[in-house]
């Protein structure tokens, strides 16, 4: 099959106008003929009623003076001046009492029959057969059977030629829409769709499509800025190793200096390998991983054993963790142990030296759980909090504590709560910032 016929908009509503235009007229013509006929056949038939009463008047004045041959001279005065009809009139017995036939040529004809007094003695009626030439109206019928077709026709041809027109002209936005997109590549995602010369109908989809194209070229953005984290975050410690390499070639370092220089490039190694194990984990999480839900009677419970796990990291901060609230439900133990232990860290981090940080669980009424974790310190500014779950950011510019974390841990918190169909949550007001998650429950 033609893809080009079978789904051309144009053609499709031409044909569909056609067949439809042609339904229409067939039935105005055929309504117009049909009424044409009957008003032919009703004067036709009106004509001869005419003459048989004329008849039977000639007939019956000479029956009442039973004088034959004056009727015979009455009936040849009747059919003169009256080409277009023909009469036959026979008595009981068969005998041709007046006759005057229309050609046999002329074949299209209306006949009616009926019966005269006789004005012989003894002989009661006449039977009498008039006709009437109608090939002058069947004429006309054919002519208008053909205008009424060719009108037909040529109205069908001009209904479909003007349809295609104007979904032509219709599409033509359309055809301006795709010239615009057409332009569209990776570099120039800024573009935006020009509305302002399209229908209504359309600015909707305009729209919907610009803002798509917002999305796309923020996450474009995002990609690159990604790229660039990636090859800085790997870049720095393979620079190290590779100094320290050479640095191990080229001097007479005794074996204990070696076996520290072996150490440190140890540290680096595993600190890449943890870069590349989280981007693989944010990268299954991208693609749609789902957590693995387990029965779980006490969240509280799992905060506290996460927090035992901190406990060396809060005593040197001189901080105190507190849990309040909690809740039952099906989780993934194993990814909130990894969510839970990052929200920490990352309050540790930033809490005040002798405050308390608290873990707030917050079950709604709509199956789902809101899990806080609060901190005392310095306010984080709203731009900060809208980008704070973006991968590789650091809200300290000068990236101190790279070496430790190489900011990613916040976006596998929200990794994670994508994965249990939640979202995350960050506030900061009167020097308390909130950073959490908030999860669908599935309560047993």
């Amino acid at each position: 099959m033609n893809r080009n016929s079978a789904n051309s908009l144009g053609r499709r509503l031409s044909a569909w106008l056609a067949w439809q235009s042609l339904g229409g007229l067939l039935i105005v013509c055929a309504t117009v003929y049909g009424a044409t006929h009957y008003a032919f056949k009703a004067r036709q038939l009106e004509e001869l009623d005419q003459k048989r009463a004329l008849l039977t008047y000639l007939a019956s004045e000479a029956a009442r003076n039973g004088n034959e041959v004056k009727l015979k001279h009455e009936l040849d005065d009747f059919m003169v001046g009256h080409p277009q009809l023909g009469l036959s009139v026979a008595q009981t017995d068969g005998a041709i009492f007046h006759q005057k036939l229309l050609p046999p040529s002329r074949h299209e004809r209306r006949t009616i029959q009926f019966n005269l007094d006789s004005p012989k003695p003894g002989q009661k009626m006449l039977r009498t057969e008039l006709s009437l030439d109608v090939g002058g109206d069947a004429l006309v019928l054919r002519r208008i059977a053909w205008i009424l077709f060719g009108a037909a026709v040529g109205g069908v041809l001009l209904i479909s030629f003007g349809g295609f027109l104007l979904v032509w002209l219709g599409l033509r936005p359309l055809r301006e829409l795709s010239a615009q997109v057409k332009v569209l590549t990776a570099g120039t995602l800024h573009i935006r769709l020009d509305g302002s010369r399209q229908p209504d109908e359309l600015a909707p989809l305009i729209a919907q499509f610009n803002d798509l194209l917002a999305r796309l070229d923020q996450s474009y953005e995002q990609m690159e800025g990604f790229n660039a984290d990636v090859a800085h975050e790997l870049l720095t410690p393979l620079t190290t190793l590779m100094s320290g390499a050479e640095l191990a070639m080229n001097s007479s370092k005794s074996l204990d200096e070696i076996r520290e220089l072996l150490g440190s490039n140890l540290e680096d190694l595993q600190r890449i390998a943890g870069i590349v194990h989280d981007m693989l984990f944010l990268s299954q999480a991208d693609r749609g991983a789902a957590a693995r839900r387990t029965s779980t009677p006490s969240l509280a419970a799992v905060v506290r054993r996460v927090a035992e796990y901190h406990e060396a990291t809060l005593d040197d901060a001189g901080l105190t963790l507190e849990v309040k609230g909690d809740v039952d439900g099906e989780f993934d133990l194993q990814l909130l142990q990894r969510a839970f232990s990052n929200l920490v860290s990352n309050a540790t981090r930033y809490a005040t030296k002798g405050s308390s940080i608290v873990v707030r669980i917050e079950p709604d009424a709509f199956e789902q759980v809101t899990v806080l974790v609060e901190n005392r310190g310095a306010p984080v500014d709203t731009q900060t909090l809208s980008r704070m779950f973006d991968r590789f950011f650091r809200a300290d510019a000068s990236r101190s504590g790279a070496s430790k974390n190489h900011g990613l841990g916040l976006s596998i918190v929200a990794a994670i709560a994508r994965m249990h169909g939640g979202t995350t949550v960050a506030a900061s007001s009167h020097g308390v910032t909130s950073v959490g998650i908030r999860l669908k429950r599935l309560a047993k």
